[in-house]
């Protein structure tokens, strides 16, 4: 067991693609980092800020993307209701799933933690992309089940955390980047 003063590290994805009060998407997200720091979560280190083709392609304006490496004493749920109420904080509204959004914040990982449970964690990796439009799950999934077929996910990730293990999967943040198709990488380009 966990002791509760315990710092652990976690790894969270940022992006956004709308303006918000804090100006266009890059200043949003810097400005979501401080919001972190207010609330005593550590930002240890942050990658560089990517731009990347909007998903699904034509549905609006391209991203802007980034990863953190953030340290606190917080439990996985703790933080992912931190996030929450920072994108809340931005003006961010979940009514239409992958809308564009002022600020998206994911707890991408916590850890080498799997939670609920592999089997969960595992079904919701292998559920085709149909499913992944129309379904979200009702729990906190770790590792985030999408993050190793995201090229905007794994290239901000590997410059903050290239040797972090999948706890599932086996593989380095790196070499999940490396197997990417490469239309998923071509599309995320340094800003």
């Amino acid at each position: 067991m966990r002791d509760k003063n315990q710092r652990q590290n976690a790894y969270i994805a940022l992006g956004g693609n709308l303006r918000s009060d804090f100006g266009p998407p890059e200043d949003t997200l810097r400005a979501a980092l401080d919001a972190l720091s207010d609330v005593g979560v550590s930002v240890v280190s942050v990658s560089a800020l990517y731009r990347t083709d909007c998903f699904p392609r034509g549905a609006g304006p391209d991203f802007v993307n980034a990863c953190a490496q953030i340290e606190s004493s917080l439990g996985a749920e703790s933080i992912l209701q931190i996030l929450h109420d920072i994108e809340s904080a931005f003006g961010r509204t979940r009514e239409v799933r992958w809308a564009g959004r002022a600020l998206d914040l994911d707890l991408l990982a916590m850890g080498v933690q799997v939670c609920p449970s592999p089997e969960i964690a595992r079904g919701w990796m292998g559920l085709p992309i149909d499913q992944q439009m129309k379904m979200a799950p009702d729990q906190l999934i770790l590792p985030h089940p999408r993050l190793h077929e995201r090229g905007f996910v794994l290239i901000p990730f590997r410059d903050v955390a290239p040797d972090w293990i999948h706890p599932l999967l086996g593989k380095t943040v790196t070499q999940m980047c490396d197997e990417l198709p490469e239309s998923e990488r071509s599309g995320v380009k340094p800003l």
